[in-house]
């Protein structure tokens, strides 16, 4: 695995930055309520580096902190019931993660318990804080901005295989933002000058049927949607794109690292732990509406060399001149 430039980090606003002494002083116990739209599966990429940050903050599980997790597991009309049961259990911060839909769920039940986030998605627009710099309330947290660049992946794909009649874009329409996704998909294949075929799937039975229809409708390629409802099934769309050797476009390096072509994004990794440096801060005293949302400042694209010999691709020197990460 090659690394081809250090990876900037996430900017973390003015009040972000406190001296490693501060965070290296005795704190108490605490309970943390951990909520996720996904499965564990989903999630255990980022486990370390989550742990990581509460452990940067003077937090340790199983030390003097305790995390009462919740999994949605994709049903995203059980999150409301999960974040009451999580107060019930009379946490001391809420944090929700996979999508905005469970930060949604935890501020609709409470205006009082602290609550941290992680999500792909604009957090003002959705209606999460008030403003990136002054959140207000009792909400802030990481946005990774993910769900803002399908254009982008759509463009570098594009740039790949440059002769692809079509490419195609696995959407899921049970997904808040679809809509923007797939006008940012059709944007940019208007500008490309290339045919977009727009695949709908939100069970593992319509991503089957949709890798199925690639050969019928003479897609080229295809760009996954970032969505949770995907992430959750990393393994599936690897093993997909394989069987029916089509070049795919993924959200998450982790899809890259499990034998995927190609990824763009920002660094999940990076904003699990800067979510956990959040909680940690909070339980320490510090109050969300006084926390900046932070936002990557790096997105990343890593190629995987040995997927693309086995579709036949020879990578253009113009995309592994700007690969963050290139696996040989």
């Amino acid at each position: 695995m090659l690394r081809r430039r250090e990876l900037l980090g996430l900017v973390l606003g003015a009040t972000a930055a406190r001296p490693p002494r501060v965070f290296a002083q005795q704190v108490a116990s605490a309970r943390l309520g951990f909520i996720h739209s996904s499965a564990p599966g989903y999630f255990e990429p980022f486990r370390a580096a989550f742990l990581a940050g509460l452990k940067e903050a003077g937090y340790t599980e199983h030390s003097n902190l305790a995390i009462e997790s919740r999994w949605a597991e994709g049903h995203y009309e059980r999150l409301p019931a999960l974040v009451t049961d999580l107060l019930d259990q009379r946490v001391d911060v809420l944090f929700a993660a996979g999508g905005t839909d469970p930060a949604r769920a935890a501020k609709a039940a409470t205006q009082t318990t602290p609550i941290v986030f992680v999500s792909a998605a604009d957090p003002v627009a959705s209606g999460l804080v008030a403003s990136l710099s002054r959140p207000g309330g009792n909400v802030t947290g990481v946005s990774l901005l993910a769900s803002a660049l399908s254009g982008k992946k759509f463009a570098l794909l594009r740039e790949l295989v440059p002769r692809a009649a079509a490419i195609g874009a696995l959407v899921n329409p049970g997904y808040a933002g679809v809509k923007s996704q797939v006008d940012e998909f059709q944007a940019a294949a208007a500008q490309l000058g290339v045919k977009l075929v727009v695949l709908s799937a939100e069970t593992d039975e319509d991503i089957k049927t949709a890798f199925a229809s690639l050969t019928q409708q003479h897609i080229g390629a295809l760009v996954i949607a970032n969505d949770l409802f995907f992430g959750g099934r990393r393994d599936q769309l690897v093993e997909l794109a394989a069987t029916y050797g089509v070049p795919v476009m993924h959200f998450q390096r982790e899809f890259v690292t499990a034998g995927g072509l190609m990824s763009y994004g920002p660094s999940f990794d990076d904003g699990y732990r800067q979510g956990g440096v959040y909680v940690g801060r909070i339980l320490r005293g510090e109050k969300p509406a006084d926390l900046p949302v932070m936002q990557p400042t790096k997105f990343e694209l890593v190629i995987n060399l040995k997927a693309a010999r086995a579709l036949g691709i020879t990578v253009p020197p113009s995309l592994m001149a700007i690969a963050d990460e290139v696996i040989e």
